[in-house]
């Protein structure tokens, strides 16, 4: 199943996609989960904690006609609104760390983004008056599906929700103001995520997913998630260790080489680029970039 949140009279409402993820560009339906039962939970964390998957099914291939709504004609949210957690890994793909010259880590490298930077899949990404240097990093975002705490690395994988895709912009400069990452990855706008919450059934390995950013058509970032240095399923049961996952939140799971600031000369987002994340399976996010207030027209 593919799920999503739209927006309906300025608020995010959850939805049950009646396409896959990879054709998003195509037409299709999603199903209005408020119109098609109504004690349904509003938004797709609560869903997920609920454990509705037997009810979604069968809204499939039943929902009334009133619940469908064409997916051209809404526009869609990030699938999970207000996770409680954004944990990020860095230095998580081998030619990533390579690029920035850093020695492969021995534990995950964890850093937080705040729910306040989520974006919605096809919305701008906002460069703020503060950094010339906005990059891009593709990465396959993780929702967990019920709570999780010192999980065994062989159950991991059944605590996954679902998966999305993420890009996790960064301001390079703001960033490297101190040693802690936090300022430069928390912008507004700088979390794209979706389009969908693809559920964990539809994925059976989520280290054999091809994974590509493209700016303006560019090709610049593309590898696989077999390339992590840590899977999905040794972060999970890491992170557990420390602390409790619940339901909605998600798991950014580092990005690979290609990064604009590594390139020659550097490469960073300006006003006017589109900029696209594709994960096999998971569809893409397609976001356009606009100078936000403050920029004077600057153009990097």
């Amino acid at each position: 199943m593919q799920l999503c949140s739209f927006l309906a009279d300025g608020e995010a409402a959850p939805g049950l996609a009646g396409v896959r993820a990879a054709v998003v560009s195509g037409p299709g339906t999603l199903i209005d989960l408020s119109a098609a039962e109504p004690p349904l939970p509003a938004d797709l964390g609560a869903l997920l904690a609920a454990e509705r998957s037997g009810q979604l099914a069968a809204l499939a291939g039943n929902a009334p006609e009133t619940a469908r709504v064409p997916l051209d004609q809404v526009r869609l949210a990030t699938p999970v609104p207000t996770p409680s957690k954004i944990i990020c890994i860095g230095l998580n793909y081998r030619d990533h760390a390579a690029e920035t010259g850093q020695e492969l880590p021995t534990r995950p490298t964890v850093f937080a983004k705040f729910p306040s930077a989520l974006t919605g899949p096809y919305d701008p990404i906002v460069l703020p008056a503060l950094s010339d240097q906005v990059d891009w990093e593709a990465e396959l975002g993780v929702v967990i599906g019920r709570q999780a705490r010192f999980v065994p690395e062989d159950e991991a994988l059944s605590y996954v929700g679902g998966y999305l895709c993420v890009n996790d912009v960064s301001a390079r400069d703001v960033q490297n103001w101190t040693s802690q990452w936090t300022l430069g990855k928390n912008f507004d706008t700088f979390a794209p995520a979706g389009p969908f919450l693809v559920t964990a059934a539809e994925v059976p390995d989520p280290q054999a997913l091809d994974i590509e950013t493209r700016v303006n058509g560019v090709v610049m970032q593309h590898s696989n998630t077999a390339n992590m240095v840590f899977t999905v399923a040794a972060l999970i049961s890491q992170l557990s260790a420390v602390m409790t996952l619940e339901p909605g939140d998600i798991i950014a799971t580092g990005t690979p080489g290609g990064i604009g600031g590594a390139q020659n000369p550097p490469l960073f987002l300006k006003d006017g680029d589109i900029v696209e994340v594709e994960i096999e399976r998971l569809g893409c996010l397609r976001n356009p970039v606009v100078a936000g207030p403050g920029r004077d027209g600057r153009s990097s």
